[in-house]
């Protein structure tokens, strides 16, 4: 499993569940019954007063009980791709639904619940993270609240550039449809070495990002971006050039955690994990899209 990406999959929780072996089938080894148990009614091998003439199956009962197909992980309690796509659907269903609150309610209150979606979600964000057991509750409470904060910020910048929220979510979706398809293709790879030029090109970006936000705290820059619009390369404003950075990074930590997902899934991963895997796609979603938004807003304010 791919190192050093997503701190929700990397955690001790989730990464040694991937990496103990899956449980047998139910059927393996166990006969119709399970291992050491008998019929209702009827005493296991071994016991007083078993008799073998009462336990004799006809060859029929042989033939259907060997005929019948052996447990999948869903029967066993193992993480499947099915959970996991079920359970992401809900986090972005959750997301939508907070989006929605912020973009039909009065400008005012919205400006509220945006900076509420903000901090509770980061908080949220550090609780599933760190939790020992993932907790559904939690897990889509954190969905509700980012999308508190990205409808938020949806209907702030679309006011400004109308049209950039309906342009961001396409982007969003079709930055991770190519992700997905170049993964299972397996044309790009979490391979040691992109692994380490991620790790490179995120502490570089955090570092600016914090920069960056202490100079618009401070007054240092008054544009409503920070550097990004205040200075220019050859023209072009650098937070375009640090968006496209961005969004890449983005992406390929799309291709990490489906890396760590794939082998969650071989390796037998209890099923609840499936919501800590759920968890970690809708936080790079959401970073993915910020990003997105943020890039097409300063790309339109450059018009």
């Amino acid at each position: 499993m791919a190192l050093g990406g997503n701190p929700i999959f990397n955690g001790k929780n989730f990464r040694g569940a991937t990496q103990a072996p899956p449980a047998p089938p139910a059927h393996y080894g166990q006969g119709q019954y399970g291992y050491g148990q008998a019929p209702y009614g009827q005493q296991p091998y071994g016991q007083a007063g078993w008799n073998p003439a009462q336990q004799a199956m006809s060859s029929d009962q042989l033939q259907d009980m060997y005929n019948r197909p052996a447990a999948g992980p869903a029967d066993t309690g193992r993480m499947t791709f099915d959970d996991v796509i079920m359970k992401t659907a809900a986090c972005l269903g959750a997301v939508i639904a907070g989006a929605a609150v912020t973009l039909v309610v009065a400008q005012g209150l919205a400006s509220m619940l945006m900076i509420v979606g903000a901090l509770g979600g980061f908080v949220l964000a550090m609780v599933n993270t760190f939790k020992k057991q993932p907790s559904p509750a939690l897990i889509l409470a954190y969905a509700a609240l980012e999308g508190l904060f990205l409808g938020g910020l949806t209907r702030i910048l679309d006011g400004m550039f109308p049209g950039v929220g309906l342009q961001a979510v396409i982007g969003t979706l079709s930055v991770f449809a190519v992700t997905l398809v170049l993964f299972k293709s397996g044309k790009v790879r979490a391979t040691p070495k992109a692994m380490r030029f991620f790790m490179i090109a995120l502490i570089g970006y955090a570092v600016f990002a914090l920069i960056n936000m202490v100079m618009m705290w401070t007054g240092a820059v008054d544009s409503p971006f920070g550097l990004r619009t205040s200075f220019e390369i050859f023209g072009i404003p650098l937070g375009v050039f640090i968006g496209l950075l961005a969004i890449g990074l983005a992406a390929f930590s799309l291709i990490m955690d489906f890396t760590s997902i794939e082998a969650g899934v071989r390796a037998g991963a209890p099923q609840r994990f499936s919501w800590t895997a759920a968890f970690g796609l809708t936080v790079t979603l959401v970073w993915l899209y910020v990003e997105i938004i943020r890039l097409l807003a300063i790309l339109r304010g450059d018009d």
